[in-house]
């Protein structure tokens, strides 16, 4: 009897026990969700000598982070001032990263190590920005700030990747020849600042500096100069540099078979600027050559109607290359027009010519396809000799002199257009680099932050601000 009360005890403990286990989320099983992703970057937590030491002596600087860490791009976002003969030697283990330094330190000077974005952890790769090391050789710590942004003048806009130079030699050579002694970066918005100077005269300069010399040995380079010295005080006024290229870079030549060789079948082959056999209303006709002509006759190409009868109007040019013939007429709206071209009007320097003569057909847009613009200025008079821009892509696609506050275009190609306005100190109509050697500024061009859209077929009508 015992033992069967006892057995009817187990079970009912056992029953209540599987409802309780079945009735409760606690004894559910998942996986772990990991948590967040980790965001925080590397905490200092010690420096041995502390930040912003005096009387320094030694050649090696340890950092302890509270994470591991490690050295990211370093080369490419260093930045020690003064600048060193010697780089020196920074390497990272588990939660510390030593400095040892191999330059021989100038007395009573401030030298600072700016790592921007190169300490990072090892986990998520989150960087410590700006990380600054400060020391001195002498009993104080230079504490002097200037500060100032740098526009690309070509553009108005802003290359945050462009270095900037204090050299204390002032002599205008330096930059050529020597290192800097301070060196500081710009944020997204193109502003700089330098902190930790010493009290004194400076040449500023500014540098895409691609090549990591920081000297400017390359007229392709951007390149920026103050026109003065700078005299850094407690009292200094911020600067703003204008960077140009003097040079456009170019690019290698490609070994292309048709202009390295001969054309095996000897038939002189060339482009044109019509798009599927249509003529813009605003533009002249081009023809382009891939080898320079010889032996060209413009009487030889006839811009006529359909029916054959010449277009009086038309004026038929080749330019300097001899590369590419220009036809210009006042070109009437949706208008087909046919440009004959004779068999023997021009031999290429490769000896190749048309085989027989050719004939291209092409009709004219309509002004339907077009919109008529309108653009009301204010502040014009800021800007000594403005010029319009219209700009897709990177490139100037069309401009205007503006004569008054108000600019009016009855025909304007369709599309999205970022604006910009150029002071046009020489008035040839476009934009002219700088010169040092001549301590000449490059011309210098104003952005529209906002970009207008052209509708065919339509009014468009926007205010612009200066």
């Amino acid at each position: 009897m015992k033992i069967y009360n006892s057995i009817i005890i187990l079970l009912a403990v056992g029953f209540c026990y599987l409802l309780s286990v079945m009735g409760s989320g606690c004894a559910q099983i998942g996986m772990p969700t990991g948590g967040p992703r980790d965001t925080i970057p590397p905490v200092l937590l010690n420096a041995n000598p502390p930040n912003k030491t005096t009387h320094f002596e030694g050649n090696r600087i340890t950092f302890t982070f509270d994470e591991y860490v490690h050295l990211q791009d370093l080369q490419k976002y260093l930045l020690v001032a003064p600048e060193p003969k010697i780089i020196p030697n920074i390497t990272s283990k588990l939660k510390t990263v030593s400095i040892k330094i191999r330059d021989t330190l100038q007395a009573n000077t401030t030298y600072s190590f700016q790592f921007g974005d190169a300490l990072q952890d090892i986990n998520e790769n989150n960087p410590l920005h700006n990380f600054t090391y400060v020391f001195s050789t002498g009993s104080y710590v230079d504490s002097l700030t200037f500060s100032g942004n740098v526009v690309l003048a070509e553009t108005g806009k802003v290359d945050s990747t462009l270095l900037v130079f204090l050299y204390k030699n002032l002599n205008d050579s330096a930059v050529y020849k020597e290192k800097p002694r301070y060196v500081t970066r710009l944020d997204s918005a193109g502003k700089f600042e330098f902190k930790y100077l010493a009290a004194g005269a400076y040449h500023l300069y500014a540098l895409k500096d691609e090549s990591g010399q920081k000297m400017y040995n390359n007229p392709s380079q951007l390149f920026a100069f103050a026109d003065s010295v700078i005299h850094i005080s407690n009292h200094v006024t911020p600067a703003e540099l204008f960077a140009y290229a003097e040079e456009k870079s170019t690019k290698p030549a490609t070994n292309s078979s048709v202009a390295n060789k001969k054309n095996p079948e000897k038939i002189l082959k060339f482009t044109t600027s019509l798009s599927n056999n249509i003529q813009d209303l605003l533009t002249p006709l081009k023809i382009n050559f891939t080898i320079p002509l010889k032996n060209y006759d413009s009487s030889k190409i006839h811009l006529t109607d359909t029916l054959f009868h010449p277009v009086t109007t038309a004026v038929i040019l080749m330019d300097t290359t001899f590369k590419q013939i220009t036809v210009k007429n006042n070109w009437i709206e949706d208008t087909k027009y046919k440009l004959v071209i004779d068999k023997d009007f021009a031999v290429d320097t490769l000896g190749d010519a048309l085989k027989k003569p050719d004939t291209l057909s092409f009709k004219t847009k309509a002004e339907r396809e077009y919109g008529s613009l309108k653009l009301n200025f204010t502040n014009l008079s800021k800007i000594a000799h403005p010029v319009l821009q219209f700009v897709q892509n990177n490139e100037v696609v069309d401009s205007f002199k503006i004569t008054s506050p108000t600019f009016i275009v009855k025909l304007f190609n369709p599309g999205e257009y970022e604006l910009r306005v150029l002071d046009d100190e020489n008035g040839n109509g476009t934009w002219d680099p700088g010169n040092y050697h001549l301590k000449k500024q490059p011309e210098k061009v104003f952005a529209i932050p906002k970009k207008i859209s052209i509708r065919s077929d339509w009014d468009n009508e926007a205010n612009v601000e200066l």
